[in-house]
């Protein structure tokens, strides 16, 4: 039960924002050019700050497990690679493909991860080395999978050059890029713009969650509820059936086991939405799913806790 309370108390509350935004359109409060600024400011300044922080100010080279290091990267690059291939199978709608592949695969981990692993194993374990493992891999992917999944693509060798401009000059890759620097330079941040980072950093939650409130469309939603729910599926139940039995079988001790779940089954991070809209994708899509494992993930979640549990292995 406690696992329970814990997992609604993380995603409840992130729900809740994102109904705000909702009601705050309705009356008026907020408008599309409050949502539309609010995205770009998001993308390009507040969401790259706090991927700058998350890197440079955190202690990833302290406990390295190169076992556990490997399988978090090889899992998260075969993820994004399936999840990619599949979309552009099976989804008639090409437009669909980057949404559903990034929204399907990139978790929450950096928002929950540590907090739901010391709930459970009463330490952060391996939290922070799987988020410094697999977090960038999540952003860079996505921004390769949306940079040649965008409605406007040109074609031939134009789109190949504009993808790869676009991966190179990405405000996200750009903050992950010269947080790593800093973080392996071993500088120390003065007191007073280390505080202005952590502000500017969060706000990147918050304002993204009003955004997606603020531009759901629940008639577009609907036009796009069938993939969105075939995405939540795979976000908070497939991918852990894969690859939770291939971790157990490696042997993964009970923190690190925690954190790969999270990294595999907590919700699709809000991220997702404003990467998907700035960079020219389906938005309505990811919203939903955004939405949709947010509801659904305090239920999912407890009940891999339970499995996991009853398992005895953490």
């Amino acid at each position: 039960m406690s696992d329970f309370i814990f997992s609604i108390n993380a995603t409840i509350p992130v729900f809740l924002v994102i109904l705000l935004g909702y009601f705050l359109k309705k009356i008026g409060l907020i408008s599309d050019e409050f949502t539309n600024v609010t995205n770009r400011y998001v993308f390009k300044v507040a969401l790259p700050v706090m991927l700058f922080e998350d890197m440079a100010f955190s202690d990833i080279f302290s406990s390295i497990d190169t076992g556990f290091i490997v399988f978090c990267i090889v899992v998260t690059i075969v993820m994004f690679g399936l999840s990619w291939l599949l979309s552009y199978i099976f989804i008639k709608d090409k437009s669909m493909v980057g949404a559903f592949a990034q929204a399907s695969v990139r978790s929450s981990a950096a928002i929950l991860g540590v907090a739901f692993v010391e709930n459970i194993c009463g330490e952060a374990g391996m939290a922070p080395l799987m988020i410094a493992s697999a977090v960038p891999l999540f952003n860079i992917f996505s921004v390769i999978i949306l940079s040649f999944s965008a409605k406007d693509k040109t074609s031939g060798k134009d789109e190949i050059k504009k993808s790869l401009k676009g991966i190179v000059t990405n405000p996200i890759i750009i903050g992950i890029v010269l947080g790593l620097l800093f973080a392996i330079s071993g500088l120390k941040m003065p007191a007073i713009p280390m505080k202005t980072i952590k502000y500017i950093g969060a706000t990147a939650t918050p304002m993204a969650l009003i955004a997606i409130g603020g531009g759901f469309n629940f008639k577009l939603a609907l036009t796009r509820l069938k993939p969105a729910l075939v995405a939540s599926f795979v976000k908070l139940v497939l991918l852990a059936a894969i690859f939770m039995p291939v971790a157990i079988r490696f042997g993964f001790n009970s923190s690190e086991l925690v954190a790969i779940l999270i990294m595999l089954a907590s919700p699709a991070t809000v991220t997702c939405y404003i990467m998907a809209k700035e960079m020219n994708n389906d938005e309505v899509l990811t919203s939903n799913v955004v939405v949709l494992t947010t509801l659904f993930s305090s239920v999912t979640l407890t009940l891999w806790v339970f499995i996991l549990k009853s398992a005895g292995v953490i």
